[in-house]
């Protein structure tokens, strides 16, 4: 085989991200975002980047990107998917870890790169790459921020101020709590769309109690109510209530999306190219999806403008698209991404067609990201 771009070097550099506030949910408080920065070098200097996510230790996961990188040494970025198969035949299966979702997190941080390098060589953007866009602008919900009633309503009131259409709301803390911090987030927001996401925080009884509860807050839909381990639990909650529910946590592969569109279990599907194990698969995922007449909202999770860009790619070649994806890179201080400008406006974002992924890193930030990581 001969090609003229071939990989010379991987770098992973780990960073840490702090947030504007605590980011509060059903599983704990995060006040920083952690990746690994995966930079690949050709042999005429072109460069493609990506990350991952970091649990449950951002040191081993660097470690691991380190043992996983040799696979893509002198490869050519146009060869991924047998690179990716290679990767997960030798040193996940062949060892007796079949851990799926693991591998997915650490492939999908190489994904990223060859995609951003593919579009850098053909000078091409991404998504000329995966077929060509369906749709020049992307739909995303508010993420509303805060922990008390009174500071998530004032949120959603900056967000109704602001033009946005459809708001998210953390819940999956007691059932008082739930309902007084969803009560004042109505009060604020009038008849825009509520979407409610718990976490898995609930058992199916819990759910159901839950959503009867919720009913007359005219809630969007619910995400993840129950553990992602079973999809039964979920497709129970779902055949017992009114309230749509989204798949979430439960779905992390694509075995995971054709399981909750064979049960019915969800009414959509949540799942981003971090869980999945990156672009192709998450078109793959979306195909799937479609063929259950299920439409997908792309989740975003503690990434950068990296993945935020990498997922508004997949976002406008897919035909079942939602129009209240998430964004969760606002959340931090500080992005490593200098351009473009990764802000949706009245809740719609388009992106230029400049070739890759389609950004610029900001070096600065990322020296100072870096230094944070002990």
């Amino acid at each position: 085989m001969s090609f003229t771009t071939p990989i010379t070097d991987i770098t992973v550099t780990p960073i840490i991200l702090p947030l504007k506030q605590p980011y509060h949910w059903s599983q704990g408080v995060r006040e920083t975002f952690a990746v690994n920065l995966i930079e690949v070098t050709t042999i005429d200097g072109l460069k493609g980047y990506g990350e991952c996510t970091v649990a449950p230790d951002q040191q081993a996961t660097a470690r691991i990107l380190d043992v996983l990188k040799r696979h893509f040494i002198g490869a050519d970025p146009f060869e991924m998917v047998p690179i990716k198969a290679r990767v997960l035949r030798d040193d996940y299966l062949a060892l007796g870890a079949n851990y799926m979702r693991n591998a997915n997190q650490m492939m999908a941080g190489f994904d990223f790169a060859m995609f951003d390098l593919q579009g850098k060589i053909t000078n091409r953007p991404v998504h000329h790459l995966l077929g060509g866009a369906q749709r020049e602008t992307v739909g995303y919900f508010y993420f509303l921020q805060g922990d008390t009633p009174n500071e998530l309503a004032r949120d959603a009131a900056r967000g109704v101020a602001a033009g946005e259409r459809v708001f998210y709301l953390k819940v999956g803390r007691t059932e008082e709590q739930d309902l007084e911090i969803v009560r004042a987030v109505r009060a604020e927001i009038g008849s825009a769309r509520l979407r409610l996401d718990a976490n898995e925080a609930w058992d199916p009884y819990t759910a159901i109690r839950m959503c009867r509860k919720l009913e007359p807050f005219d809630i969007d839909l619910i995400e993840q109510p129950t553990p992602s381990w079973s999809i039964e639990a979920m497709s129970h909650v779902r055949h017992s209530v009114g309230i749509p529910i989204l798949a979430d946590q439960a779905a992390f592969t694509l075995y995971d999306v054709y399981e909750i569109c064979r049960q019915r279990a969800a009414d959509m599907i949540c799942i981003g190219p971090r869980e999945i194990g990156g672009i192709q698969p998450m078109l793959k995922a979306a195909a799937v999806a479609e063929a259950a007449g299920l439409k997908i909202c792309i989740h975003s999770s503690f990434t950068t403008g990296i993945t935020t860009c990498a997922e508004h790619h997949i976002a406008r070649c897919i035909p079942n698209l939602d129009d209240g994806n998430q964004i969760m890179l606002q959340l931090a201080k500080e992005n490593i991404v200098r351009d473009p400008e990764l802000k949706p406006v009245n809740g719609w974002m388009s992106l230029s067609d400049a070739p890759g992924l389609g950004f610029t890193l900001d070096e600065s930030v990322i020296r100072k990201a870096s230094a944070r990581v002990t």
